[in-house]
């Protein structure tokens, strides 16, 4: 699980939901790669874990957002967000933004339902 890089709280649960703040590509204090690939599949790696911490898993995720630095990366996000879900699909937002933190170049934010 990775450290937060700012003052919020990573995992709250509110009644029957598990809101995950949105997760970075860091393992270890570091980026997973450079590329846009390695980043989505260690943030969503990243969001696996905080549901882990309460006894859940990705087939939980009912909604995510995708913020990307650069909605070039948008063709090489899906195949990533693609082999880190596997079959299941959660609903989806993705855009890009004027920046993410740490100079990344994705981040993932996801809602569980645990009801």
């Amino acid at each position: 699980m990775s450290t937060p890089v700012g003052p919020y709280t990573p995992l709250v649960r509110a009644g029957d939901w598990l809101v995950c703040s949105g997760q970075l590509g860091l393992r270890d204090g570091s980026f997973a790669g450079d590329d846009v690939a390695s980043q989505v599949r260690q943030a969503v790696a990243n969001v696996e874990a905080l549901l882990a911490s309460e006894g859940r898993s990705l087939t939980d995720v009912v909604k995510t957002t995708v913020f990307l630095a650069d909605i070039g990366d948008y063709e090489a996000m899906n195949e990533a967000y693609v082999e880190a879900f596997g079959e299941h699909r959660p609903a989806r937002s993705a855009f890009a933004v004027a920046g993410l933190p740490r100079g990344a170049r994705v981040e993932v934010e996801a809602w569980a339902y645990v009801g």
